[in-house]
């Protein structure tokens, strides 16, 4: 397998890598279990979020010059209503948590060590905001859902691996297209938490 350089850039260092981001989530996303029908032009005003925010860090996978992964966060209080409303409803400072956004790896460059690398190198980001909490969500679906591959292989027992427990009371719902829909709908998402300290 090719070497794979980890590369952290913070804010408006994301400029330059925006589009390959974009692309890289759309490709990655349509995949089970997201199966997520992604435009360019959503993907780049999205992440617009990342280069604008000073709590921001997106960690890059590099092969080369080639973005082949990709792994965002920010601090929760500033992400959107939809992430903050369970923590706010259920008592937590909003003000300690680190949002883990999203970690895409194009799959030729899985098993390596780089999706350990992402949240390493997240949860430093975080300690060094203040954080006390790193949380994350993930999509449910069903298991008998039609697109569901033969030899899928769930993630939660790797997030567990890394310290991540789910929490059952704390979830949202998302909107998006799936790849076999005509319209936007709504997605439950489930949270899942590690404290930083």
């Amino acid at each position: 397998m090719t070497d794979i350089r980890l590369m952290t850039v913070r804010g408006a260092e994301l400029e330059p890598w925006l589009e390959h981001v974009a692309a890289l989530r759309i490709e990655v996303f349509r995949d089970f279990p997201y199966l997520y029908d992604g435009s360019f032009e959503y993907e780049t005003r999205y992440l617009r979020t990342y280069v604008e925010c000073d709590s921001a860090v997106c960690v890059l996978a590099l092969a080369g010059e080639r973005v082949v992964g990709a792994s965002t966060g920010l601090a929760m209080s500033d992400e959107t209503e939809p992430f903050r409303r369970p923590f706010e409803q259920a008592g937590f400072d909003i003000e300690q948590i680190f949002y883990c956004a999203e970690s895409v790896l194009l799959p030729g460059f899985r098993g390596g060590g780089v999706y350990r690398g992402f949240f390493t190198a997240r949860e430093s980001h975080a300690r060094a905001l203040g954080k006390t909490i790193s949380a994350f969500c993930a999509v449910q679906r069903p298991d008998d859902h039609p697109l569901r591959p033969a030899d899928y292989q769930p993630l939660e027992p790797v997030w567990q691996h890394f310290g991540y427990q789910p929490r059952a009371d704390l979830s949202t719902c998302f909107r998006w297209k799936d790849i076999d829909a005509a319209d936007d709908s709504d997605k439950p998402m489930q949270f899942y938490l590690k404290p930083l300290v």
